[in-house]
């Protein structure tokens, strides 16, 4: 029987299929078989990740890898890529400063803020699956209290990265939170943050005004952790000073500061108050609160009364406050009464000029 000609193998397989037991003829034909060796290939260049949708792996910490990359400039403060995500007048008032610090800010709102946002250094889009579609490192909620739940709800969160930071500014805390931890996928992180201050108190700058914040999610790895401290160091460098406070415990001291300030301001705003050429600093001070608090929508007072638990209360005991003074007051100018009308109807009258 004829020998069958050497056999050469110019190829090595990566994976093969388990074969069947050679035959005594196949193992004397692969003795004799020889291995071309093949010139060296060069390797493939190194790819770079571009996006990371929902389909990629997550890691053990429940991190995408290498998905949350925070630049760093020469002064070494971290560079984020922030969607703003409501830019009516508090999203350009907090997005002024974005921009101003390097951060790179995206921009989406139900209305047209395309001009808006070309002025100040950020990009509008107003499809928000194309803003979602830019992976920001941060989406920033900064809609009102009312429109928080419908606007969250509509975002297209599977374009996003899976490990994306979510935060909102809202100025109640309870409210948010809940909402972001039951819409959104549980590897996203968050953060419920309150500035305690807007574009009338803050006209000359942010330093000394207190920011509220609760990290209500951070995933435990390295890269997470950083950018959530990048992302407070936006308030911190601007000088804030930075309360750390769970959302309940904010409500609770809100109720009794924030919407005590604007009840009182909105109360004095039906007197229709105004200058007088003998103001005391005193009256001059309601005037200014009057005008602070009366600058803001009345969804925002709405908002605060509506979605705070703590508020209703609130309304109650400063009812009971003012019927309080009230009523000590005329208690006081009944006893003023009595004595006028009873002791002194008590003297007789004289009779040194009665007729005799």
């Amino acid at each position: 029987m004829a020998t069958p000609p050497s056999i050469r193998l110019h190829h090595q397989p990566s994976s093969c299929r388990r074969l069947p037991a050679p035959t005594n003829h196949q193992f004397h034909a692969a003795a004799r078989c020889r291995w071309r060796r093949l010139p060296p290939v060069a390797a493939a260049p190194s790819l770079r990740l571009r996006a990371t949708g929902a389909a990629q792996p997550l890691d053990s910490n429940g991190s995408l890898p290498g998905a949350v990359e925070v630049e760093e400039r020469e002064d070494q403060q971290p560079r984020l890529k922030i969607a703003v995500v409501g830019f009516g007048n508090y999203g350009q008032f907090l997005a002024r400063t974005l921009v101003a610090q390097g951060h790179t800010v995206l921009a989406h709102s139900r209305s047209d803020y395309s001009a808006a946002a070309a002025a100040l250094g950020a990009r509008f889009f107003p499809d928000p699956h194309d803003l979602c579609e830019c992976h920001p490192d941060v989406v920033l909620l900064a809609t009102s209290i009312l429109s928080a739940e419908p606007v969250v709800r509509s975002l297209p969160v599977h374009r996003l990265r899976r490990d994306t930071l979510f935060a909102d500014v809202l100025s109640v805390k309870e409210f948010p939170k809940n909402l972001l931890l039951g819409a959104l996928p549980e590897e996203f992180d968050i953060i419920c943050t309150h500035p305690m201050f807007g574009p009338e108190s803050a006209r000359d700058g942010w330093a000394g005004l207190p920011f509220v914040f609760d990290r209500v999610r951070v995933g435990d790895c390295p890269a997470r952790r950083a950018r959530a401290e990048a992302f407070l160091g936006v308030f911190a460098r601007e000088g804030c000073r930075m309360v750390e406070m769970s959302c309940a415990e904010h409500d609770a001291h809100a109720a009794g500061t924030q919407f005590l300030t604007h009840t009182v301001g909105r109360m004095l705003a039906m007197l229709e108050l105004r200058p007088t050429p003998i103001s005391t600093r005193g009256y001059e001070t309601l005037l200014r609160l009057v005008d602070n608090t009366c600058s803001d929508s009345f969804d925002l007072y709405n908002g605060l009364f509506m979605y705070n638990k703590n508020s209703t209360e609130l309304l109650n005991r400063l009812e009971w406050a003012m019927d309080s003074v009230k009523k000590k007051l005329f208690d006081g100018l009944h006893d003023v009464l009595r004595k006028q009308l009873f002791e002194g109807s008590a003297q007789a009258p004289s009779t040194s000029n009665v007729r005799k």
